[in-house]
Parts: structure tokens; sequence; C-alpha cells
């Protein structure tokens, strides 16, 4: 009997604080760039190249950046565990904010794909890539987003990843078009292989993440816990 309610020996937790900091550099030339785009979009100096395309019609390059950049931020803090056990009430605020702003980010982007007349350099993989990833961040905001609601807090945290790392596209984007441009030339199909790449290299690190994150254990009554570590109910929590 003693050794049935004796419990299952847990790995020691990895340290991840340095995370969110991580995030938020790897952020950092997109959102600096954004900025820059928005003080152009407000009478400003032009310090990036001009865009025709963003001169015709600004509004949405605003709701996008304007929502990207504070997602991008917030979001990084989401993945601190220690700011989730110290802070839950702050976590599930930011998560309601997270959410609204995820979804701008998203139709924005869907919006600029469908009705800005599309980049010269680019081509029709771009086009269909763009689609994908905002169409998939939306879908997976509101598969997070149902999943909370239920208690379901695995699924949650899975499809919330999977938002994130797309919104952060950009940012691997930075290199990826770099290297795509080194190896290729700076024709239209490697300018769509490295804004692909990007996206792609997001989505396989979250899918590490989330299998290696492992996923709770049914309790009883139907809370859920974590694996290694009974007692940990999460069923309660209702909201991002």
């Amino acid at each position: 009997m003693t050794s049935l309610l004796r419990a299952a020996p847990t790995r020691p937790a990895r340290p991840t604080g340095w995370v969110p900091y991580a995030l938020v550099a790897l952020s950092g030339i997109p959102v600096v760039a954004g900025t820059l785009r928005l003080v152009e979009v407000f009478g400003g100096p032009e310090v990036l190249p001009h865009n025709a395309r963003i001169s015709a019609s600004p509004a949405p390059v605003v709701v996008h950046v304007l929502s990207v950049i504070p997602y991008a931020v917030l979001g990084a803090f989401q993945f601190s565990a220690r700011l989730r056990r110290r802070r839950p009430g702050w976590h599930r605020a930011a998560g309601r904010a997270l959410v609204a702003l995820g979804l701008a980010v998203a139709f924005s982007g869907l919006w600029m794909t469908l009705f800005y007349p599309r980049q010269t350099d680019t081509g029709v993989l771009a086009y269909l890539f763009r689609l994908a990833a905002g169409s998939g961040m939306a879908a997976s905001i509101t598969l997070g987003f149902a999943a909370i609601r239920r208690a379901d807090v695995a699924t949650h945290q899975a499809w919330m990843t999977r938002a994130y790392a797309l919104a952060l596209g950009a940012g691997t984007q930075t290199f990826t078009l770099g290297i795509a441009h080194a190896l290729l030339g700076d024709a239209s199909p490697s300018t769509d292989l490295g804004l692909g790449a990007g996206w792609a290299i997001n989505l396989a690190v979250a899918e590490l993440v989330i299998r290696r994150g492992g996923s709770p254990r049914r309790g009883p009554a139907g809370g859920a816990t974590r694996p290694g570590r009974p007692g940990n109910l999460v069923a309660r929590v209702g909201s991002p």
C-alpha cells in the first residue's frame, strides 16, 4: 500500500529565466523596423526604403505594428514559469490582452497579404506562406483560448506557443533571408524560401518545446496535474 502512494521520481526543472529575454531580443530587429515605419507614417523622416503600398493605405500597417510590438514583448514573459507561479493573476490578465493583440496581428497581416499589391521581389510562394502564417496564427490563438476555457492547460499552452512562434517569424527571417540571398541571390525564389524558412524554423522549435514539456495527467474530478507534480491542480484556471 505504501508503495502505491509513493510519488514517482521527477526530473529537476530546467532553468528558463533567460528565455523571455532571448525572445525579446529575437523580436528586436522587426520591432525597431516597425517603430521606424510608424514614425514615417505619422509624418516623421523616411529612414526605411519607401513603400508605396504603405503610403497608399497605412491603416493596416499601423494596426499591425501597434499590435505586434506589445504582443512580442508581453508574450515573451508568458513563457516564464516562475512568473506564472508567483503572479498567476498577472499571467491571466496578460493572456487576455494577448488574445486580442494576437488576433489583430494575424488579421492585419492577412489583410495586407490579400489586398496590398504583391511585393516586386516576392513570388507566389511568399504569398502562400503569408496566408498560411496569418491563418495559422489566428487559428492557434482561437484554439488556445477555447482550450483554457475548458481548463485544458496543456493544449492551451501548445497552441499559444505555436501562435507566438508564427508571430516571431520576422525575427528569424532576418537571418534566413540573409542566408537565402547569400546562397541563391536576390531573385524572388530566394526571398520566398527565406521567408518560409523563418516560419518553419520557429514552428519546429515550438513543437520541440511542446513535446519536451510533456502533457499533464488527469487527476481526480477532472483536475490536471503536471507530470511528477501531484496536487498541482490547474482545473481552476478559467482564462489565459
